[in-house]
């Protein structure tokens, strides 16, 4: 198995771990789908992937609806995505993904939590380029009629990178440029997406000691608390 896989292994029981937290940024994600290509589904096919990822994480369909039409009803386009790059103690590359209404804050909030783990807040171009952007979809198995070896060679047009088993579904890992086409690709062919989105692998991981990788985690706990911030990638093997 690639990096991927076991970037997933390690990091899955972290991920998305609050309910809360998980119906926040959904909501987030909707608005910024939204200012992007508009409030129509069957149009907006960012507005699409969002929808299918709060159904597969149980959001209530009304507060979908109602993320919605507080997105299409008000001035969002305030709202935009904010990328922060940085280290966290002992050398681990951190990347923060942020959506904000208020840039200053979003800024103090981030370089605090830095500064008060023994972190660096870098420049931008800092980090990023430790970290393939690639998107990733979750299939439903039923849906896949093929092996896993055949179904990679149906789609290496779309320069997949890795496709696996998991207990959630069929994974699929592309470049995140390969997003649309491998998105309409599958609903195209009947196969339903559980879910999708983007993921930043880094390209080498770092082995810590236990006490080196709590000094990590206080750092991504208090970035990952924040309510502006979407996701943090880091470099430290889980």
């Amino acid at each position: 198995m690639g990096r991927a896989f076991e970037l997933r292994k390690g990091r899955k029981m972290k991920r998305w771990s609050a309910m809360a937290k998980i119906f926040t940024r959904i909501g987030k994600d909707i608005v910024m789908a939204i200012n992007d290509g508009g409030g129509n589904p069957d149009t907006n096919s960012r507005l699409r992937a969002v929808m299918q990822n709060a159904k597969a994480a149980n959001m209530p369909k009304e507060n979908v609806e109602r993320a919605i039409k507080k997105a299409a009803d008000k001035d969002t386009s305030h709202y935009k995505e904010v990328l922060f790059e940085g280290y966290a103690p002992h050398g681990i590359a951190i990347i923060v993904e942020t959506a904000t209404d208020n840039n200053n804050r979003t800024v103090a909030n981030v370089r605090a939590a830095f500064n008060k783990c023994d972190g660096n807040l870098g420049t931008s171009g800092s980090v990023v380029f430790m970290f393939d952007h690639t998107c990733t979809f979750t299939l439903k198995k039923e849906d896949i009629t093929t092996e896993l070896e055949d179904l990679e060679l149906e789609l290496i047009d779309y320069e997949v990178e890795e496709v696996f088993d998991d207990e959630d579904g069929i994974i699929i890992y592309a470049p995140f440029e390969q997003f649309g086409a491998l998105q309409s690709y599958f609903e195209e062919n009947n196969i339903e997406i559980l879910s999708s989105g983007f993921e930043r692998i880094p390209t080498s991981i770092s082995k810590l000691n236990e006490e080196q990788q709590a000094d990590v985690e206080k750092l991504l706990e208090r970035l990952e608390e924040d309510d502006d911030v979407q996701n943090v990638y880091h470099s430290m093997e889980m």
